[in-house]
């Protein structure tokens, strides 16, 4: 099982492959460092796309070999993203990540639906391991970046993505926690009613390989003393595996405060497409835009 992020390198290692990365705007001294590492530890190529002036001069700045990248000139942040796209679509590369640019153009070139990476009707979406110091395993967080305000079927969509990520960590069934702000049903919280079906569906098998519950708020699905507290009956008893949030806009900055406030790293990955798509905050840590091309690597 992979209980801590740096274990997810050795996976990938042992797989002995190597990867081809396609990496858009990739002037960005955090995207260049991650990229630099996994080229020098043998498991990835890298295509560099973006002002190749900038690239070299971040390459002089922090002593990296710039003769380890094939660096492609785009004039701008969409040419840079269609680009990349293009290469994976066309099998040059086998993964396409973000660099220094906005994930609403990034996303656009990666969802276009004749040139994208998209599979036909599938839901694309984000699921995050996250390493916090203060939690005892790696919990996995779904969806904080593409979905602002997901359905029932996105949703159930979302919980398939998280628990087959969880899966290929070895863990054999992952406890799924449905985040709202109580554990009490309430028709004024309309994913009351998805989150019921959901968990009737994980009952029926219907959610496979999982351990669902919810509504739950954040202590009932992480804090087992809360669950005594509160005296509430729960199958996820304070020991998540995953939280579904309902909606972007509660999970985006609950995991950017872990990152920020509490010294959180994460390995965050798009599912529902093609091949793997890389997408960070350009504002992510060396450290967490090297896990998640880790990733990347591991879920190919």
């Amino acid at each position: 099982m992979i209980r801590h992020l740096d274990q997810i390198e050795e996976k990938v290692q042992a797989l002995n492959k190597k990867y081809r990365i396609a990496v858009a705007c990739a002037q960005d001294v955090n995207t260049i460092g991650a990229i630099h590492k996994a080229v020098i530890k043998g498991f990835a190529e890298a295509i560099m796309i973006g002002q190749p002036d900038e690239i070299i001069k971040v390459c002089k700045s922090e002593a990296f070999d710039k003769n380890l990248f094939t660096i492609v000139y785009a004039d701008n942040e969409t040419d840079a993203s269609r680009e990349a796209v293009r290469l994976v679509k066309s099998g040059d590369a086998d993964i396409v990540m973000k660099g220094l640019v906005g994930t609403d153009k990034f996303l656009k070139a990666v969802m276009d639906r004749e040139k994208g990476l998209m599979i036909p009707g599938a839901v694309v979406s984000y699921v995050a391991a996250m390493e916090i110091p203060l939690y005892h395993k790696l919990l996995f967080v779904t969806d904080p970046a593409v979905i602002p305000f997901p359905d029932l079927d996105q949703k159930i969509a979302m919980a398939n993505y998280a628990i087959g990520m969880a899966l290929r960590f070895g863990i054999e069934k992952p406890r799924v926690a449905l985040i709202g702000a109580s554990e009490k049903m309430n028709r004024h919280f309309e994913n009351s009613v998805d989150y019921a079906v959901m968990c009737k569906m994980a009952e029926r098998g219907e959610i496979k390989n999982c351990i669902m519950d919810g509504p739950l708020d954040i202590f009932l699905a992480c804090d087992k003393k809360s669950v005594a507290i509160k005296n509430v009956e729960t199958p996820v008893d304070g020991d998540a595996d995953i939280l579904l949030f309902p909606s972007l806009e509660s999970s985006n900055p609950f995991y950017k405060g872990l990152m920020l406030f509490a010294q959180g790293e994460l390995a965050g990955l798009i599912r529902g497409t093609e091949k793997p798509v890389v997408v960070m905050s350009r504002s992510e840590s060396e450290k967490s835009k090297y896990y998640s091309l880790v990733l990347s690597c591991l879920m190919a």
